[in-house]
């Protein structure tokens, strides 16, 4: 059995949120996450522009491969650490709402691109992703990837627990008065599903938004094993994949459910690097 120790970040806010002071912040978290021996930071969404970016997002938007990704890179490798980052990515003419998985060696794992979108700003600035299930290995633990409203429909989840996920990583920019996502659904997702839910928020106010942080780390047995406040904040805590098998063997949800009843789930992910 396997335990990894992660790291949720809540940096600073604001919107468009300069490169160097998002990556100066970026490089803070994981010195600080690396000192206390995590493996993996896990940032919010678009952490790198900031949230409420409005016209300025496709300015602000480039390739998967971009310097954006080398920049990261750097500081995961300068710091043995695998981190999670949200981004908005441009292909083409696209423009997705995106989070991308770095190894501790600096190298691309993953690519998601955000399946739901959430309210105005996000369906005329992005196009929603395809592929709901991307899913990456780090330390024999098997990762998967949502971003923010993914994470509050069921399905989503449980297509990631089908297809094996053991921790799934959700960088988010969920706004206040939604604190209930956080303090109630979340811990319902991983008990439902049965699997570790890595929710990293956003914290303080861009334009009329003001993010309701509380970052936190559910498990499959429904407890939520860290919290965030509400401000700047570093949070840890292990996954256990012995805790997760222990859960799994009482809770036996998925394998007792009906699946010839229903509508087919993806239950393969494929990495997009």
């Amino acid at each position: 059995m396997t335990q990894l120790r992660i790291a949720l970040s809540q940096g600073p806010s604001g919107a468009p949120l300069p490169r160097a002071e998002a990556l100066a912040a970026l490089e803070s978290a994981a010195a600080r996450a690396a000192e206390a021996g995590a493996r993996l930071l896990v940032t919010p969404e678009l952490s790198l522009t900031g949230y409420a970016l409005g016209p300025a997002t496709a300015e602000l938007a480039e390739e998967a491969e971009g310097p954006a990704a080398e920049a990261v890179g750097e500081i995961a490798a300068r710091h043995d650490l695998a981190i999670v980052y949200g981004y908005p990515e441009r292909d083409g003419e696209a423009v997705y709402n995106s989070a991308r998985l770095i190894d501790p060696a600096g190298k691309p794992l993953a690519n998601y691109r955000k399946t739901h979108l959430f309210g105005t700003f996000e369906n005329t600035a992005f196009t929603p992703g395809d592929e709901p299930v991307v899913q990456a290995e780090l330390d024999g633990v098997r990762l998967g990837l949502l971003v923010c409203y993914d994470v509050e429909f069921p399905e989503t989840v449980r297509a990631h627990a089908l297809a094996g996920t053991e921790l799934l990583l959700v960088p988010t920019a969920l706004m206040r008065p939604y604190e209930f996502v956080p303090r109630t659904l979340i811990p319902t997702r991983a008990w439902e599903s049965q699997l570790y839910v890595a929710y990293a928020n956003r914290q303080g106010a861009e334009d009329d938004l003001t993010f309701a942080g509380l970052s936190c780390l559910a498990a499959p047995d429904g407890t939520v094993r860290a919290r965030a406040g509400t401000g700047e904040d570093l949070v840890l805590a292990d996954v256990d994949t012995g805790l997760l098998a222990a859960s799994r063997a009482e809770n036996t949800y998925l394998t007792d459910l009906r699946t010839d009843l229903f509508h087919p789930v993806h239950r393969q992910g494929v990495p997009r690097r």
